[in-house]
């Protein structure tokens, strides 16, 4: 398991929280998916055999947020 923190411009509720969370939890090789909304980052757990990095941040940015690179 690889663990990878991103940060995210344009949190700023649960919503939003739930919202990234969630998008990441759905794909298969994400274990945990931790939003921090007060610092604007991300916490990613995942399998990095079965998903890559740019994978996670199609997942965010597909929701409506930018990744900071």
């Amino acid at each position: 398991m690889k663990e990878l923190t991103l940060e995210v411009t344009g949190m700023s509720c649960g919503h939003c929280k739930a919202s990234v969370e969630g998008a990441l939890n759905e794909l298969k090789a994400v274990t945990e998916a931790t939003v921090n909304l007060d610092e604007g980052m991300v916490k990613i757990t995942f399998d990095e055999d079965q998903v890559t990095k740019s994978q996670l941040i199609e997942a965010i940015e597909e929701q409506g947020y930018d990744v900071a690179s």
